[in-house]
């Protein structure tokens, strides 16, 4: 879709051929004036059916913004997948505040403790509030497939290291696609002041005014439950860290 801002030519069917002159996208509102009318119309984009002078329809999304990419980011993974790029997992977890969700995408071996960071493969839901991009070159509401292209271009040695087979994950990653999206994610994070290891896969809501998530209950990721079957409580590793570092048990699970 074309930009619209003060100064771009647009079509009304009732009034013609007008001229923008002012523009408010967080209401959907503009203003424009029309051949030599004196005064200003206000057109709401949502319902006025206005268009660009070429005849393109200029469309203003009413339903609430996605807080976070993380929805955006399972719909492109599991693409991949598909394609064969199954060594590609997606870590999301709370940050402190508990008012934003981290994302990490990482390749290569399922170790979700120690993950392989490259820049541009991780971001947060507080930057992408103000700016709704993932940083690959992409554009604001870009599809799962022009995700991919934006990738590939961004980073073609990260992404062949996803090349692999990894069946258990895949698999378990399209089940929770097809029970989550469009308007669920779920976050490997959890507040252990709470107790140990929910029993469940935690389900966020991806944007404001959506209901409690109401599905199946959902499993962990394949080799999740193992890293923490034997790990103390968190007091008790800070303990452990201090005294004994090798006591700590490893995630790799192939």
């Amino acid at each position: 879709m074309k930009p619209i801002a003060p100064g771009t030519v647009i079509f009304h069917r009732y009034r013609g051929y007008g001229v923008v002159t002012s523009v408010n996208l967080m209401t959907g509102w503009v203003t424009a004036r029309f051949a030599s009318e004196g005064r200003t119309l206000d057109l709401n984009l949502s319902c006025d059916q206005v268009q660009h002078a070429d005849g393109e329809a200029i469309q203003f999304r009413r339903a609430a913004p996605d807080r976070m990419p993380h929805g955006r980011l399972m719909a492109m993974m599991r693409e991949l997948h598909k394609a064969g790029y199954q060594r590609l997992y997606l870590y999301s977890w709370p940050k402190p505040s508990g008012l934003h969700w981290r994302w990490h995408v990482f390749t290569g071996p399922r170790q979700w403790m120690q993950r392989s960071w490259r820049e541009g493969w991780y971001g947060s839901g507080a930057e992408y509030n103000l700016n709704p991009v993932l940083g690959w070159g992409d554009a604001p509401g870009a599809s799962a497939h022009e995700l991919v292209s934006a990738l590939a271009r961004f980073d073609p040695q990260g992404l062949s290291r996803a090349l692999g087979r990894d069946e258990d994950h895949s698999q378990w990653f399209a089940d929770v696609c097809d029970a989550l999206l469009p308007n669920y994610t779920y976050s490997l994070g959890w507040d252990q002041r709470d107790g140990d290891v929910p029993k469940h896969l935690p389900v966020i809501p991806l944007r404001s005014h959506v209901a409690p998530y109401s599905g199946a209950a959902l499993p962990w990721p394949p080799g999740w439950s193992r890293l923490w079957r034997n790990l103390p409580r968190v007091g008790a590793l800070a303990r452990t860290l201090k005294t004994n570092p090798s006591d700590v048990p490893s995630d790799a699970d192939g």
